[in-house]
């Protein structure tokens, strides 16, 4: 005995954990069939794509909160699994630029999309940006104009010109070919109602995307002849059609033994993008492989508790609605209504995709993508590497954490709406694949035994989250600069 407490003793020390037999025994439940069985509804025809506020989202919140409730997890939001809040859908009626008599049509010549206020035709001036950016001072109350070769950082151009004091952006998309290839494959989707949480206001961004004919005949010169600095002015108009549309999170939570009031939160989004051009996204992976994932953990957590292995800390499993729609579901709750105080939120761990194997590791399929593990706590870091090492030892690949990673995929995740809060989180993902927000997202596809292999170091994670002594700390160096974001 001695020798096993020393044995113990030193792996603290080192930094590592020793293995517990009742966290192996209960990740052991997590299985391939039960995450097929759940899955083979979810990603069915009959869920239509789950788009939020439509029929198959509402039917598949119905789903969840009827598998939590099977498993006897509190209903959190006033005895209900349903917390519901209303978007505003967004429709584009009408947009165009106008000169004399002659237009350019949205979704023919150009795509608009905005949560800014409209008012009607309206006068607006547009500048040409350069490289450099060094006619900033010209962009105050202007469209910025910038020359794209096909897709770059946007977000990174649209917060530089809204600093700048800028009312709309504008991507020149060349050659022709690559415009012509934008607007076929966005237009349908940009012509769809679009969701917000709150009512148009005049701090949104006005984007539009273009090719060289129309910012030509903006201008009135030959495209080659456009220099930076450059203005011009044109009438503009985008009128919306504006509707509420009610949609729903769906909780589950299980109370904790000892330190109820300290809550570990593990999200995924059940929503997807519904039916485009007649066909159905079923979103197998995106995000069904980490909904049903989800639902396995709450298993997992809630057989321990009932044979009295329950964790310390309370934990909420929490499906988000309206992620695609710009992260809404879980802005909804951080921003506006956290069923549980954030201050008392612990961490988050966010499964957004994880039954695919990417290009990069077709050779392995025993890995998965760590993302935020370390940008709020090098404790929680630690944690999750040596919760691996203990019990799983997948390839943990933190290519889409380096800060310069393009993709910014830290930021596209219901994970960020907590990290914002400067609650630590770490985000769970395969990569991109072909079929990503395609109808060719389907559930032949899934490898499940990978999703089994990663749903149990969440669960091992999540363990270890919740029944330490101490609750992970973000680091105070680090909570300041994600504030900043």
């Amino acid at each position: 005995m001695k020798k096993v407490i020393y044995l113990i003793g030193v792996l603290i020390a080192w930094g590592g954990i020793a293995q517990d037999k009742q966290a192996i025994k209960y990740a052991k439940t997590i299985k391939v069939d039960d995450l097929r069985g759940h899955l083979q509804i979810l990603a069915s025809d009959e869920y239509e794509g789950r788009e939020t506020g439509t029929k198959g989202q509402k039917m598949a919140a119905e789903y969840i909160a009827n598998y939590f409730e099977s498993l006897g997890l509190e209903a959190p939001v006033d005895n209900t699994y349903f917390q519901k809040f209303n978007l505003t859908s967004s429709e584009i009626s009408t947009s165009y630029f106008r000169k004399g008599e002659e237009k350019k049509m949205v979704f023919e010549d150009f795509i608009y999309f905005s949560r800014a206020e409209t008012s009607g035709e309206e006068y607006i001036n547009i500048v040409i940006a350069d490289e450099s950016d060094s006619n900033i001072k010209s962009y105050k109350d202007a469209y910025v104009a910038y020359r794209v070769q096909g897709f770059t950082r946007m977000q990174d151009r649209i917060e530089k010109a809204k600093e700048a004091g800028a009312k709309g952006f504008i991507e020149i998309i060349e050659p022709d070919d690559a415009f012509s290839s934008t607007l076929s494959r966005f237009s349908s989707f940009m012509q769809r109602p679009g969701l917000g949480l709150d009512g148009r206001d005049n701090e949104g961004s006005k984007m539009v995307l273009l090719g060289r004919e129309t910012i030509s005949w903006i201008f009135e010169k030959e495209y080659d002849q456009l220099n930076a600095g450059d203005k011009a002015q044109v009438i503009f108009n985008a009128d919306y059609l504006d509707k509420p549309t009610e949609t729903e999170n769906v909780l589950g939570f299980l109370r904790g033994s000892e330190k109820p009031e300290e809550v570990v939160v593990i999200t995924a989004h059940y929503d997807h993008i519904g039916i485009t051009n007649g066909e159905i996204n079923n979103g197998a992976d995106d995000d069904g492989s980490g909904t049903v994932t989800v639902l396995e953990l709450a298993q997992a957590f809630t057989n321990a508790a009932e044979k009295g292995k329950g964790p310390k800390r309370s934990i909420l499993f929490m499906t988000v609605t309206g992620e695609e729609k710009g992260l809404l579901g879980s802005r909804y709750y951080t921003d506006f209504n956290p069923i549980f105080p954030l201050e008392n939120t612990v961490a988050n761990l966010n499964i957004d995709m994880v039954g695919r194997v990417d290009e990069k590791h077709s050779d392995n399929p025993n890995y998965i993508y760590l993302i935020g593990s370390d940008k709020l706590s090098q404790e929680l870091h630690d944690l999750s590497e040596n919760v691996n090492t203990t019990y799983t030892n997948l390839e943990l690949d933190y290519t889409y954490n380096d800060e310069n990673d393009p993709n910014r995929f830290y930021y596209r995740s219901d994970h960020y709406n907590f990290a914002k809060n400067n609650i630590p989180i770490i985000f769970y993902f395969n990569g991109v694949h072909p079929d990503y927000h395609k109808p060719t997202d389907t559930i032949e596809k899934i490898n499940f035994d990978k999703m089994e292999k990663i749903a149990r170091l969440i669960f091992h994670t999540g363990w270890e989250i919740a029944n330490r002594e101490e609750r992970i700390k973000a680091d105070e160096d680090k909570v300041e600069n994600v504030a900043g974001n």
